[in-house]
Formats: C-alpha cells, sequence, structure tokens
C-alpha cells in the first residue's frame, strides 16, 4: 500500500471540504486522514493504491463544490498503516 502526503490551497476550509473527502476516500477505498491547517490549507495523507490514489487526486485537484483549489502538492511517504479515513481536529 502506497501513501501520499497532499497539502490542497485555496479557498478550501469553510466549504465542507473534509467532509465531501472524507465520503469520497470511503467511497474510493482510500485510508487516512485530512485536517485543516492554521495556514488555511487542507493536510491529507491518503493511502491505497495507484490507480485509488490517482482517482483520489483527480478529485483533490476538483475538491467539493464550493471549493476553489489553487494548488495541490503531493509528496511519496512511507508510514505505518491505516485503518480507515478520519478527520482530524
Amino acid at each position: 500500500m502506497k501513501s501520499v502526503h497532499f497539502v490542497i490551497s485555496g479557498k478550501v476550509q469553510g466549504v465542507f471540504f473534509r467532509d465531501t473527502a472524507k465520503r469520497m476516500a470511503s467511497q474510493i477505498g482510500i485510508k487516512g486522514w485530512i485536517r485543516n491547517t492554521d495556514d488555511g490549507t487542507i493536510e491529507i495523507l491518503a493511502q491505497g493504491s495507484e490507480s485509488q490514489l490517482s482517482e483520489f487526486e483527480r478529485w483533490c485537484r476538483t475538491g467539493s463544490p464550493m471549493a476553489k483549489i489553487d494548488s495541490v502538492e503531493k509528496e511519496d511517504m512511507d508510514c505505518g498503516e491505516c485503518v480507515s479515513f478520519e478527520i482530524r481536529y
């Protein structure tokens, strides 16, 4: 299982991005977590197969209906396995 760290910037907080991402991750089969950061970005750790992660990344580049994505930074990670996808506060 591959792990990817995403940092998404733009209008991503206060637009149901985390909730929508959690539903999308569950639908695709992605494990990991998502959280708001103090600088106004969204941070995600996503785990899954190459095809699952590619589909999730495509979704992240659009986001929730009210979001406006300026950039998506992506970095492969080496970390322990997650058991679900959760919203962190």
